[in-house]
């Protein structure tokens, strides 16, 4: 068993001392997920690395009940973490923008790039959550690739597939995601 894993495993039993040591073991995991996203995105990404990474690691710490498996399961809820902090980001943004906080925005004032981004990314999960409803599994091997920057391998490990198979899901679930979008897809899906 991993030193993650048996940390992981301690702290769900409710040892303080276990998320403490964890903590700098997975940090840097974390940020490397993070940096993968956005080394994939074309745009000029609108929320920094380490905010990403302190917002995912704080919400992750709330979830005390999850029965956390191994190293592949933490890193795959982080996975989903990320994609949720970022897709609920875009819609405040675009709450916002739409009067929802009514105050006043020139329009010379909002740099185009953060409002196609926030709005490539909010259809993104749109189409994702559709996806989730008709095939689960391609739902997630598109969230732990697109958000969570796993490599094929990586997924096959988390969800106890072969690697052609994630391969071969991967396509599909990303011609469907094109298809879904209109062929606006975000960056992170040339992958």
């Amino acid at each position: 068993m991993s030193r993650v894993t048996q940390l992981l495993q301690d702290w769900r039993r409710g040892d303080e001392g276990a998320l403490e040591e964890l903590a700098p073991l997975v940090y840097g995991e974390l940020r490397r997920l993070a940096r993968r996203y956005f080394n994939r995105e074309r745009k000029r990404p609108t929320l920094e690395t380490r905010d990403l990474v302190h917002e995912a690691f704080v919400r992750l710490c709330d979830l005390q009940a999850v029965d956390w498996q191994d190293r592949a399961h933490f890193f795959a809820v982080a996975a989903r973490m990320m994609r949720r902090i970022l897709i609920d980001r875009a819609r405040r943004r675009q709450y916002a923008k739409h009067g929802g906080q009514l105050c006043e925005v020139r329009l010379a004032e909002i740099p185009d790039v953060v409002v196609e981004r926030d709005a490539h990314l909010v259809a993104l999960g749109d189409a994702l959550r559709e996806l989730e409803e008709a095939d689960e599994r391609l739902a997630r091997i598109v969230e732990l690739r697109v958000f969570g920057g796993f490599e094929h391998d990586e997924i096959a490990a988390v969800l106890g597939l072969s690697n052609p198979t994630v391969r071969r899901h991967w396509r599909l679930a990303k011609s469907w995601l094109h298809s879904r979008l209109g062929g606006a897809a975000p960056g992170a899906l040339d992958g």
